[in-house]
């Protein structure tokens, strides 16, 4: 994920002090338990303040179910400076709508909500392209990031009317979380900026939440072959249960060679990066044919070789970026129709007092067959 520009503020673009005349009705005061970073690898599940409204288009939420992002275990290895130590981590949740500033029209106290983990207010230059990870406007991602995000048992979510979206009626938290991040990640910055399109070859390197997010996004494109590149064999076979055509073990056999073999020694049309390390960023520029696409989306804390005096006669086009959620109404409908089963990532399933074990779980994946891991209040 990119950096957000600039701090949260309100509609006319200057921060507002937290008055009970700024939300529809008055916040309780008191503690909550949240997750909060202390620096690398130190973490805590500790009490803190409740969060308040601090500007007129903020909303509180009581948080539902919440999870963990591969961009967290980025963050606790170090790999995002820009979290500072104090603060809580998270961007993806299901909640409740508990107060509002007086600002917020959309959403109202008791809608069911789902988070964006990009939090954009929907009128500056970059919103108005569509581009809501660059909102100008104090959005971006934040949650868990530059302000306090939803691993915690209330969140307050700025520029609640476009950065919240309800859920439908009769759709559960685990149908609609997936849609925070993972899924809209995948399909935007792998899939639709790709270019994956009918009869395509596609690979994908790295076979994690997000990966598998791509998959499911570039079958909506009927490609003629989608490959698989990972070392863990669970989530291999995951691909394979999800429509991956092949699969290549990178632990075992050279995935240049594999993927070669699979494609006449062309290359794909798609290299998707699902990882975000220089091995696999690297490995995505050779299996790439000319004139085909590189999508990266993992989140790289460390450079990363760029082969131009390989690619640059390949007529081949690069892109990386931070998701701009602009899908999440289309992947929301396709939910509710039946059409696009999320919940199926759901691995793990936590009580809130047990968050630091579901992190456990979350950083050794492989060997807990982890997909996500969910954390929720039902146990509290």
């Amino acid at each position: 994920m990119a950096r957000p520009a600039g701090t949260p503020h309100s509609v006319l673009g200057t921060p507002r002090k937290a008055t009970v005349s700024m939300t529809e009705e008055p916040l309780r005061e008191g503690t909550m338990k949240a997750v909060v970073f202390h620096g690398p690898g130190d973490m805590s599940w500790e009490k803190v303040p409740l969060p308040q409204i601090i500007d007129e288009t903020d909303a509180v939420i009581r948080v539902d179910t919440t999870t963990i992002c591969g961009t967290d275990l980025h963050i606790l290895k170090g790999d995002v400076p820009e979290v500072t130590p104090g603060r809580i981590l998270g961007h993806e949740a299901v909640g409740t709508v508990e107060s509002v500033g007086v600002g917020v029209k959309r959403v109202h106290i008791g809608d069911r909500v789902l988070v964006s983990c990009i939090t954009a207010c929907g009128t500056c230059e970059y919103c108005r392209k569509g581009m809501y990870g660059q909102c100008s406007a104090g959005g971006g991602w934040i949650l868990g990031h530059t302000t306090n995000g939803v691993q915690a048992q209330y969140a307050r979510i700025p520029l609640a009317d476009t950065s919240l979206y309800r859920v439908p009626e009769g759709l559960t938290d685990e149908q609609v979380l997936m849609l925070s991040d993972i899924m809209p990640t995948g399909f935007e910055i792998g899939v639709l900026s790709g270019a994956v399109e009918p009869g395509c070859s596609v690979a994908i390197i790295g076979a994690g939440p997000i990966g598998l997010s791509a998959l499911l996004g570039a079958r909506m494109y009927s490609p003629k072959r989608v490959i698989l590149i990972d070392p863990d064999a669970n989530r291999l076979g995951v691909a394979t249960k999800w429509g991956a055509d092949a699969v290549v073990n990178n632990s075992t056999h050279n995935a240049t060679d594999a993927v070669m073999a699979l494609t006449d020694r062309c290359g794909v049309d798609v290299a998707i990066e699902a990882v975000g390390t220089p091995e696999t960023f690297e490995l995505a520029t050779s299996l790439v044919k000319p004139g085909g696409h590189i999508a990266n989306i993992g989140v790289h804390g460390k450079p990363a070789l760029l082969h131009l005096e390989t690619l640059w006669t390949k007529n081949v086009t690069i892109t990386a970026g931070l998701v701009n959620t602009t899908s999440t109404p289309m992947l929301l409908d396709l939910v509710h129709s039946g059409k696009l089963d999320t919940s199926r990532f759901v691995t793990h399933r936590f009580a809130m007092d047990s968050f630091m074990e579901a992190y456990d779980v979350f950083r050794n994946a492989a060997s807990n067959q982890a997909l996500k891991v969910v954390v929720s209040r039902e146990h509290i």
